[in-house]
C-alpha cells in the first residue's frame, strides 16, 4: 500500500492515493454490511465472521497510512453520509486519538437519525481500554445525546459504570434511561431491582420494556412478564425481545398457551411462529412447513426453522431470494423486495431425511 521512499527523501510517509481510498470505502462499506447482517433473524455468524476479516484488514490498511488517510474518510462520509461512513469517520478520530475530530464525530451521529448506530459501532469496534476516557466524560456529561453515546458504549462492552449507573437509570432522557436499563439487566446488577421496577410505570414504552427485560433478566419474571406481554401484543419494535424474554422465563405451558392467543390474530400471528423457533422444540418442523406456504408467515417460519435446526443454514436451496418462485400469492404478498424466504417442499424433502 506505501510507496518506496526514494533514498535520501525526509522521514515522511509516502501513500498510494487510490489504494487509501479504496481502503476506506471497503471499511465503510463492510461494516455497513456487517451491521445488515447481524439484523437477520438468526444472524449468520459465520458470514459475519467473514466480512470482519475483511473489515480489519482494510482498517490497518487506513491504520498504516496514519494521518493522510484523513482526505478519503472526509471524502467517504460528504459523498455517502450513511451509517458505514459514520463508523468509518469515528473509528478513525477514535484511532487517531483526534479530539477535534471526535466532536464532529459526535455532531454527525447527532443528527444521522438512526440512533447513532455508526458510531456506536465505531466504539465498540474500538477496545474498552481506549475508549475508556471518552466514555468516562460522556456518562457525567450535561449533555443527554453523550450520556446515551457513553452509556451505549458500555452496553457494546459490557463494562459496569458502578454507582454512576444508579443515577443513569433515573435520567430524563428516554434514550439514556432505556439503554441504561437495558445495561443494568445485562451485568445482573440486583441492587438496581427497585428502581428497575419503578421503570415499569414509566410514560415511555421503551423505558417499560427494557425495565422488564432486565427484571426478567434477574429472575424476576412475575413482575416482568405483564408489561412483556403488553409489548408483544402491541407487535412494536421491541416485540421480538419481549417475546424471548417471555421464553426464556417460562413455565412453557404458559408461554405455549400465550402464543396460541398470538396465532389467532393476522398482526401478531408472525410473532407465534417465530416464537415456536425459540422454544428448541426439534418436533415442529412438519408444522413449521405448514407455515412456510403462508407468505405472511414465511419468513418468521425460515427464521424458527435456523434457530430450531441450525444445520440447515448449509443446506443449499433451502431459501431463495425471489419469492415469486413461489407462486402468485407470495409474488403479490412481497413485491420486488429481495427477501430471504423458505421454500416449503424443499425444506421437506430435507426435513425426510434428517428424520
Amino acid at each position: 500500500m506505501l510507496a518506496q521512499k526514494p533514498e535520501g527523501a525526509p522521514e515522511q510517509r509516502q501513500i498510494v492515493p487510490d489504494v487509501v481510498r479504496q481502503h476506506a470505502e471497503q471499511a465503510a462499506f463492510f461494516w455497513a454490511q456487517r451491521d445488515t447482517l447481524m439484523e437477520d433473524d438468526p444472524p449468520d455468524l459465520h458470514v459475519v465472521a467473514g466480512i470482519d476479516r475483511r473489515l480489519e484488514a482494510n482498517l490497518d490498511g487506513l491504520r498504516i497510512a496514519g494521518p493522510a488517510a484523513w482526505p478519503f474518510v472526509v471524502a467517504a462520509y460528504e459523498d455517502f453520509p450513511e451509517k458505514g461512513e459514520l463508523f468509518l469517520y469515528g473509528w478513525m478520530a477514535i484511532e487517531q486519538g483526534d479530539g477535534s475530530r471526535i466532536a464532529e464525530a459526535v455532531e454527525m451521529a447527532r443528527t444521522s437519525g438512526d440512533d447513532a448506530y455508526g458510531l456506536i459501532g465505531a466504539l465498540a469496534w474500538h477496545k474498552a481500554k481506549t475508549i475508556a476516557p471518552l466514555v468516562r466524560d460522556w456518562i457525567g456529561s450535561p449533555d443527554a445525546f453523550k450520556r446515551f453515546l457513553g452509556v451505549s458504549a458500555c452496553l457494546e462492552h459490557r463494562v459496569d459504570p458502578k454507582q454512576m449507573l444508579g443515577r443513569l437509570v433515573r435520567d430524563p432522557d428516554v434514550r439514556v434511561r432505556a439503554t441504561s436499563l437495558r445495561l443494568a439487566g445485562t451485568l445482573r446488577r440486583a441492587d438496581l431491582v427497585q428502581e428497575m421496577s419503578e421503570a415499569l410505570e414509566a410514560d415511555h414504552e421503551r423505558v417499560r420494556i427494557w425495565s422488564a427485560w432486565s427484571l426478567n433478566e434477574l429472575g424476576s419474571g412475575d413482575l416482568a412478564q405483564p408489561e412483556l406481554k403488553r409489548q408483544v401484543l402491541a407487535n412494536g419494535p421491541d416485540a421480538f425481545a419481549a417475546l424471548r424474554a417471555l421464553v426464556k422465563a417460562g413455565p412453557e405451558a404458559e408461554v405455549r398457551a400465550f402464543m396460541g392467543g398470538l396465532l389467532k390474530s393476522p398482526e401478531t400471528a408472525p410473532l407465534a411462529v417465530r416464537g415456536a423457533g425459540m422454544l428448541g422444540d426439534r418436533t415442529i418442523l412438519h408444522w413449521l412447513m405448514h407455515q412456510m406456504r403462508t407468505p405472511a408467515l414465511a419468513v418468521a417460519a425460515g427464521g424458527a426453522l435456523l434457530e430450531t435446526f441450525p444445520e440447515a443454514r448449509s443446506v443449499d436451496g433451502l431459501f431463495t431470494l425471489d419469492p415469486a418462485e413461489l407462486g402468485p400469492a407470495f409474488e403479490e404478498h412481497f413485491g420486488d423486495f429481495g427477501v430471504k424466504v423458505p421454500v416449503a417442499e424443499k425444506v421437506k424433502g430435507w426435513g425426510s431425511i434428517l428424520s
